[in-house]
């Protein structure tokens, strides 16, 4: 992206158009009935997240702060009497169905986490039923805003409508995230499903990993949170990923604690020093950032954005030195927004290796901003950042597809 506004990307991988506005209802209505010939009987809405801060915590039974954004996954549906769901993906151009009464692995794609999601309602024991529909959103695939999560609450959204189920956020969260572990056989955390079901427009979430309790904590109106794509990807993230939950098991057992989120700065400072150097500083990061994401809430609560943009460079660094999970890429691009005058603080986002970035900018210097970063940034690292401008979004929600 050569400056301008935001480059946004869609289900698909594929870049399209430069569009600074994010999907909305009328658009996936109109796909439903060019389909389908008449209106829908419902529109539900997933969105994806940005973690603002608290990274590498959640496995540790800690805190993490992130917030639902303006792009989501959107089902336009109906209902069918068989007993079979039957999608068009409208962003990749092409359909998909199974039974309900035979649902079966497939080849991997997007269509198994709406098989996993009624998988993993079945084993729950509600009621499921049939229906039919259009599948459009614009969370980019891979960038680290949580796709799949946005897909699967879409899906358990969809489910709840046609088969009037009950809709408890943190139960649809935690099945959501057992279709993503059991079924398509990715390991991940409750944050990612919990926040696309307890987002609220305006507002982070502070999200206790232990317990799942959440509270909704109000963002800056004066503010942008400004997604930076550096281009990169994870490769290796996955081995480096296991290695660190290891550690950082190994730290907890060395505290005689059942988690990190027990050991507290003062007890670190005064047994550390019999841990192996690399163990300790991976503790000292967990520790340190479960700190910074209760005082980032206390920062937020006050209307501090200094001191909050703090927090986040702070975050950082103890990403990228002591857990040592940032990149080259990662760390241009946060030296590049970091330097700008419109940006309060700047952080590595998401499992590291590569990815994105978040930043938190003066609403006012976002036209300077854009620009000014992408550029740096290609200067720095001979790569082509994609931006997405982001404010807080409601979590996922059903609406009347017929108006």
């Amino acid at each position: 992206m050569n400056g301008g506004p935001p480059a946004v990307v869609g289900l698909s991988q594929t870049p399209a158009a430069i569009c600074p506005m994010p999907l909305e209802k009328p658009e996936i209505a109109a796909r439903f009935q060019e389909r389908y010939g008449a209106p829908p009987h419902w529109i539900v809405r997933a969105p994806g997240r940005v973690n603002l801060i608290g990274e590498h915590t959640d496995y540790n039974d800690g805190f993490v702060l992130p917030m639902a954004i303006d792009r989501a996954v959107w089902i336009a549906l109906r209902s069918r009497e068989d007993r079979k769901v039957v999608l068009h993906a409208a962003d990749f151009g092409r359909g998909g169905e199974f039974s309900l009464d035979d649902l079966r692995r497939g080849q991997p794609g997007w269509l198994e986490y709406l098989k996993g999601t009624a998988w993993a309602l079945r084993e729950a024991g509600r009621p499921l039923a049939g229906w039919e529909g259009v599948l459009a959103g614009d969370v980019p695939i891979g960038a680290g805003l949580s796709s799949s999560a946005a897909l699967e609450v879409a899906a358990a959204r969809a489910f709840a409508a046609v088969g009037g189920l009950g809709w408890d956020p943190v139960e649809m969260a935690m099945l959501c995230r057992r279709a993503e572990n059991e079924w398509v056989g990715v390991h991940c955390g409750i944050m990612d499903q919990l926040i696309a079901t307890e987002g609220r427009a305006g507002h982070a979430v502070l999200i206790d990993c232990r317990t799942l309790q959440s509270r909704h904590v109000p963002m800056p109106a004066e503010v942008a949170v400004v997604v930076l794509d550096t281009g990169t990807r994870r490769g290796l993230a996955d081995s480096a990923y296991n290695e660190r939950r290891a550690q950082c098991r190994s730290a907890a057992e060395f505290f005689q604690q059942p988690a990190l989120r027990d050991v507290d700065l003062d007890l670190f400072q005064q047994l550390s020093g019999g841990l192996d150097d690399v163990i300790r500083r991976r503790a000292l990061h967990v520790i340190t950032e479960n700190d910074r994401t209760l005082q980032a809430v206390e920062a937020m609560n006050r209307g501090d954005i200094a001191a909050l943009g703090v927090l986040m460079h702070k975050s950082h660094e103890s990403l990228r030195d002591d857990y040592e999970v940032s990149s080259p890429a990662l760390d241009a691009i946060v030296e590049a927004a970091g330097a700008h005058p419109a940006c309060f603080g700047a952080r590595m986002t998401g499992g590291g290796f590569g990815g994105c970035a978040v930043a938190l900018v003066r609403q006012t210097g976002l036209d300077e901003f854009v620009p000014a970063v992408t550029e740096e940034y290609r200067k720095k690292a001979d790569l082509e950042a994609t931006v997405y401008i982001c404010y807080p979004s409601q979590g996922a929600e059903v609406l009347p597809g017929g108006e």
